[in-house]
């Protein structure tokens, strides 16, 4: 019987023909150039060093290739992968598990990690920072703790919200990498602007999407007032995220304002963004 080439259901081996085609370098990933010279850049300058990468945390919609991405970074480093999500690590047991079971410089993959639970985010810091875990044994007066060194690993996490820990640390990390590979290693005014261009942070430390909601608003809305349930579907971000992470900077330096009708693009961003309002208003 004939199969139709469009169709609902899966044919016999398709999964893995999947798999087979997904890239597994960066010279086979295709598209999303400013990201692989990025990862290329952090990747050498880990190499050089001897040392694992530095944990990642991979942000955007679902179907842009996280997943992908963090297998071509396990090939290009050389080590192992080990994928696992949110969702499924319901106890810190579950997590404990998979790390004491990581090799040198391995790879862990945590795809939604943005739903890890409360107990199972306690565990995961410690393993992060000092590479080690404490775990209970037994329960009552009888319990004891007892503390696990981790080997040397990378965590890459995948997630559709943009949460921002560290994030002076985290561009200090690749402002260092980058002086290594694109410099003599010593971070001059010069590397940090270069490094920082690359990573898409402007001089008023504006992102991509700093930028994108505020272009958004004059785009889409003259500057508004537009409230933030719309503002988040336009975006296609999460409500609290914005509300929590972009807006207050947003906020601080002038460049919006919330009004009880929404929020409003300022002048002073209208002048860095090199825009023209359609009617002037008094802000």
């Amino acid at each position: 019987m004939d199969e139709r080439l469009l169709s609902a259901s899966e044919f016999g081996g398709e999964i893995e023909v999947q798999k087979n085609l997904r890239p597994k370098t960066l010279s086979e990933y295709i598209g999303q150039d400013r990201l692989k010279e990025k990862m290329e850049i952090f990747m050498t300058a880990s190499k050089n060093r001897g040392e694992s990468m530095d944990h990642t945390l991979l942000y955007g919609p679902p179907g842009l290739g996280k997943t992908t991405l963090a297998g071509v970074i396990a090939t290009e480093m050389g080590t192992n992968l080990k994928v696992t999500s949110g969702p499924v690590l319901d106890k810190a047991g579950d997590l404990a598990a998979i790390l004491t079971s990581l090799e040198e410089q391995d790879i862990l993959f945590i795809d939604e990690i943005h739903r890890l639970n409360t107990s199972v985010e306690e565990i995961l810091y410690p393993a992060m920072e000092d590479r080690e875990i404490d775990i209970i044994i037994g329960k009552g007066p009888t319990a004891r703790s007892i503390r696990i060194e981790l080997p040397s690993f990378t965590l890459i996490g995948a997630t559709t919200r943009a949460g921002l820990p560290r994030i002076a640390n985290r561009f200090l990390k690749r402002v260092r990498d980058y002086a290594e590979i694109r410099g003599d290693g010593i971070i001059t005014l010069k590397i940090a602007k270069e490094a920082l261009n690359l990573l898409g942070v402007d001089d008023y430390g504006l992102d991509e999407l700093d930028r994108e909601i505020i272009l958004s608003i004059i785009d889409n809305y003259g500057g508004g007032p537009v409230g933030i349930e719309t503002l988040a579907l336009l975006l296609g971000e999460d409500r609290r995220t914005l509300e929590e992470i972009y807006e207050p900077y947003l906020v601080k330096i002038g460049f919006i304002k919330r009004t009880h009708r929404g929020r409003v693009v300022t002048s002073k961003a209208y002048k860095h963004f090199n825009k023209k309002r359609k009617t002037e208003g008094n802000l």
